[in-house]
């Protein structure tokens, strides 16, 4: 079972030993984060809902898989609860950072993903468009931990090849690394390049 599940764009840079990846810094607008997997539409197509910001613990919009295994398949995102971490449990993890990427804290994001309609759905398929933002309007995923398993306090790995049906929900955390210093500023869902992304606020 891998630890972490994500579709991560092939221009993201790797940490030594090939140990974890990290998504990027993007710096530009809301609509020009990381393209999207499982949750994007087609291009023009923006949906009947037009509100893109939530509270926490407020489900997404219904989301469609676009995935061939599950395609047409429906899913709600809910994070629920964010908590930017220290160094020191970086330091802990178990991690091997590149000196080259700077000091790194982790932002811990929690989620619960429901399962609509459709074809079953893996875990790790429905959580791959989430997007931490900082305070400085940098954008990273998740981390993909390639080898090895990295240990985090009150945030075990999911289960990412767990399938959910119709009706079911599943609990899960996620880690991101942002820059030392810097803190979370939202949780944000793509929607692929075609329209701005859904966003959660982190208010505390």
């Amino acid at each position: 079972m891998r630890t972490w599940t994500r579709a991560v764009p092939a221009t993201l840079g790797a940490l030594a030993l090939a140990v974890v990846l990290t998504g990027c810094n993007d710096s530009g607008s809301g609509s020009e984060t990381a393209q999207g997997g499982s949750g994007d539409r087609a291009e023009g197509d923006t949906g009947s809902e037009d509100r893109t910001t939530y509270r926490l613990g407020e489900a997404s919009p219904p989301q469609e898989s676009t995935l061939q295994a599950s395609k047409g398949a429906t899913f709600t995102v809910t994070p629920t609860k964010v908590r930017t971490g220290t160094e020191a449990e970086v330091d802990d993890s178990g991690l091997q950072l590149d000196e080259s990427d700077g000091a790194q804290v982790p932002v811990y994001v929690w989620t619960t993903l429901t399962h609509k309609s459709g074809k079953a759905m893996a875990v790790g398929d429905m959580d791959d468009d989430l997007i931490v933002k900082t305070d400085k309007d940098e954008r990273t995923k998740a981390l993909v931990v390639l080898l090895g398993e990295a240990q985090w306090p009150d945030c075990p790995a999911p289960d990412t090849e767990k399938e959910l049906s119709a009706g079911q929900s599943e609990d899960i955390c996620s880690v991101f690394l942002v820059p030392a210093g810097r803190q979370a500023a939202a949780v944000e869902l793509s929607q692929g390049y075609y329209a701005d992304p859904l966003e959660w606020p982190v208010t505390s």
